[in-house]
């Protein structure tokens, strides 16, 4: 969960390191360091255990000596804890060799011993330095970067990207990565090397993918690629189809603000391009018809909010496909031993396309015979590449750690996958799909309108729950999984107790939480597309709210039913069942982010968490 960037070219490696960092930082904001070799070949290093911030307050007071190559990290801690011996790079070769690190190496503890027993010292806690002093050791013995490179990784076991560089072998850096995202920009007499496309867009949108257990070397005027026996392959060019602009704040108070806003625009980026004559045509997937007629199950796999997303997806595909559908966590789907097979679909869900634990469930399922499917929003990602199939969202970066525009950019891809497998299966007519597709079309400018109108009502009574110290969340049908959204956001960002449960569940226990004054949300359906769940989540309603809990209602405009019952109505527009979801989690997004603002945290940052889990 660290970010990683290298360059080596004719500028001033400093400021296109830390400038990368800073757009990194959301990956890991323990501690951060760099590393360059100067202009009369001495290695120097800083790094300081907190927020970037930090680091560049310290080069500003003290400067170092400036040059072309650099490697540069932010960390996420793992082993040892954030401090300023623990933060990356770490030394090795009488410190004429640095290293940072991406991942966990499982095995550090016997290398550890092994390199103790010769004699070899040790700094800090990391198991990052185990790998910098073992590259030492084999650097030493051969006299060249990329063979200890070679000799180093095959020592190592778990998951990992470092990047090094050695004194002696200016104008070089070396990657490596296994189960861990390193990608390869490319410029003009300069290149980088990066654990996201954001290190370097700023100076490139031209980037290759490295692919599972290869090196890089990169030069100003040349990139070579090898797999850990040494044999040449080839990489995957492509584009980055946004630039720095958009992952810069642009004037808003943080990154999930102006997410929220975005929002609209990530669902209707994600619909274009997939719509022709009323009919989802998903170029992703052209040619893979019999892919979708030949299953007879889908299982979806992902991770927290991803997860949630699959939840609503689930009732899209099963009600459009008419497929049976399952959704797992993937840390858990891989050590159950399921039952699956060549008939069976796993579609996996992650904004990075780095998850550990998904990634490591796709494997798991293509092993055991199955098709893979995955929804992601990052391009030259492993999950794609690892998968049979692949459908994009198109939200743009996505910077603050909780995740909000990529949510429904998800469950919009969901949408266009299940009206897409409904024709090709012949599950849905022309004209049935044409229909959900006008309700898909007309959500981002209904999602505009909840900002629009709600937005500063929300911000207002979120301040004055400020001091609030539980909060639950109820639904049913697709609310349900928003409930669940709307609790995570709110811990994820506020640090308080928040719980999200299927409504037809409270009288099944959660009603024993229920104690007057109690905050809870409900997510009412449609009175008139929904009236049999309507009329049963307003005698919920009736249930908590005669217990004394405060009613925050979720609900249609023009649904009076609710306005006796509850001390607050946010409004949604008019949407068929299946729509829904994508106008009620706005609120909820705005509530979290606005009930941590009052609090005065850092909404963009939370503690302990970062935004691309990549350990298991």
């Amino acid at each position: 969960m660290c970010g990683i960037i290298g360059y080596v070219g004719p500028r001033p490696s400093q400021d296109i390191l830390i400038s990368g960092l800073a757009r990194l930082e959301y990956r890991g904001y323990d501690s951060a360091g760099i590393a360059v070799i100067d202009g009369e070949g001495g290695l120097g290093t800083r790094k300081r255990a907190g927020k970037l911030q930090i680091l560049r307050d310290d080069l500003a007071a003290h400067p170092l000596a400036d040059g072309t190559t650099g490697i540069g990290h932010t960390r996420w801690a793992t082993h040892g804890g954030p401090t300023d011996a623990n933060a990356h790079p770490h030394l090795a070769d009488d410190d004429k060799l640095a290293v940072i690190h991406n991942g966990i190496i499982e095995n550090f503890s016997e290398l550890k011993s092994e390199l103790v027993a010769e004699g070899h010292t040790f700094r800090s806690e990391t198991d990052t330095e185990v790998a910098a002093v073992l590259l030492g050791r084999e650097y030493r013995a051969s006299g060249d970067l990329v063979e200890a490179f070679r000799a180093t990784v095959s020592r190592l076991e778990g998951a990992f990207t470092l990047l090094a560089l050695h004194r002696d072998q200016p104008g070089l850096v070396v990657g490596a990565r296994r189960n861990s995202p390193l990608v390869i920009g490319l410029g003009d007499g300069e290149n980088f090397l990066g654990s996201d496309v954001a290190a370097f867009v700023e100076h490139t949108r031209h980037a290759l993918a490295i692919g599972q257990d290869e090196i890089v070397a990169i030069t100003p005027q040349e990139v070579t690629v090898t797999d850990f026996s040494g044999a040449a392959v080839d990489v995957e060019p492509f584009e980055v189809v946004w630039d720095a602009a958009a992952a810069d704040k642009g004037g808003w108070s943080s990154f999930m603000a102006k997410e929220v806003s975005e929002e609209p625009e990530a669902v209707a980026n994600t619909i274009r391009g997939r719509v022709h004559d009323g009919l989802v045509q998903i170029p992703e997937l052209d040619g893979l018809d019999e892919l979708f007629t030949g299953i007879d199950r889908v299982i979806v796999i992902a991770c927290g909010t991803a997860a949630y997303a699959g939840m609503v997806g689930k009732y899209a595909l099963e009600q459009w496909a008419r497929v049976p559908v399952d959704v797992e966590l993937a840390h858990e789907f891989r050590y159950r031993d399921p039952v699956i097979g060549p008939r069976t679909l796993v579609v996996s869900i992650s904004q990075s396309g780095e998850t550990m634990d998904t990634l490591m469930a796709v494997k798991y399922a293509r092993e055991a015979g199955a098709k893979t499917l995955s929804i992601c929003n990052t391009q030259g990602a492993t999950i794609p590449r690892e998968s049979d199939a692949i459908v994009y969202t198109h939200a743009g970066p996505e910077v603050a750690v909780a995740s909000t525009k990529a949510f429904v950019a998800q469950i919009t891809a969901l949408y266009l996958l299940a009206l897409h497998v409904g024709r090709v299966r012949g599950a849905l007519s022309a004209e049935a799909i044409a229909e959900q597709v006008a309700q898909l079309e007309a959500v981002p400018e209904k999602i505009a309108r909840v900002l629009a109108s709600e937005q500063e009502h929300i911000e207002q009574f979120a301040h004055w729950m400020a001091d609030t110290r539980s909060v639950i969340f109820l639904g049913r049908h697709v609310g349900y999984p928003i409930a669940l959204e709307g609790a995570l956001k709110l811990k994820e960002i506020s640090y308080i107790h928040a719980e999200g449960f299927a409504a037809g569940e409270l009288k099944h226990g959660p009603i024993a939480l229920i104690e007057p004054g109690q905050p809870v949300f409900v997510m009412v359906p449609s009175p008139t597309s929904s009236p049999l769940l309507h009329a049963k989540v307003v005698s919920n309603i009736q249930e908590i709210r005669a217990r004394g809990a405060r009613i925050i209602a979720v609900a249609e405009e023009g649904d009076a039913a609710v306005l006796p019952f509850a001390d607050e109505v946010l409004r949604i527009p008019l949407a068929e069942p299946l729509f829904e979801p994508l106008l009620a989690v706005v609120p909820l997004h705005i509530f979290a982010m606005g009930l941590a603002t009052a609090k005065g945290l850092d909404v963009d940052q939370p503690r302990n968490l970062a935004k691309s889990v990549t350990v298991e």
